[in-house]
């Protein structure tokens, strides 16, 4: 039988293990850092932020709790301030803090002449694309606006497959990259 400083030392050795098993990132954490390095690597300057009141966010409530930002900086490129929104996959011009959902194209073009991606279909992965909620232009960098925790989760993201992580955000980076050369007037 064991005494009481027998028991006290398997107390002891559990506390410390249950611990250090604590500080081990779980595997979504782990998913999500591969993500983000990767994207870190191909120049997509991942970062995670309040969420912008003019996008969906938490709950689908505007400016509600943390989105990820990808931005791509294009050198020797001046962009517009542009604003889209992803509505049925499409892109669709925010002004005024809200989605602009019907204008005709008389309409669109007079009230917005920087909007050329109005109504562009988001065309990315579809293991990207559920989780994408909006686009923004300024100065030289195009960024994209998305739930990138949910692309790692195996509950939102059934067909998640570690190698596919380089090929989507490759992917994503050439996307951005045209969104920018059609909206760069030169």
């Amino acid at each position: 039988m064991m005494g009481l400083g027998g028991w006290i030392a398997v107390a002891i050795v559990l506390f410390v293990l249950g611990s250090i098993m604590a500080l081990k990132p779980s595997g979504v954490e782990q998913r999500l850092d591969k993500l983000r390095m990767t994207a870190r690597r191909l120049q997509l300057n991942p970062k995670l932020i309040a969420c912008p009141s003019w996008i969906r966010g938490k709950d689908n409530e505007y400016g509600s709790g943390m989105i990820a930002q990808y931005a791509l900086i294009l050198p020797n490129i001046k962009l517009p301030e542009t604003r889209y929104q992803v509505i049925d996959g499409q892109l669709r011009p925010v002004l005024a803090e809200k989605p602009i959902d019907n204008l005709s194209d008389s309409q669109s073009d007079s009230i917005m002449p920087n909007y050329h991606l109005d109504k562009e279909p988001l065309a990315l992965p579809e293991r990207i694309a559920p989780f994408v909620k909006a686009v923004y232009s300024k100065a030289n960098s195009m960024v994209i606006f998305w739930d990138d925790s949910a692309y790692v989760k195996p509950n939102s993201n059934p067909q998640y497959c570690p190698e596919q992580i380089e090929p989507d955000l490759m992917c994503l980076k050439e996307r951005l990259s045209d969104w920018a050369m059609r909206l760069n007037p030169n």
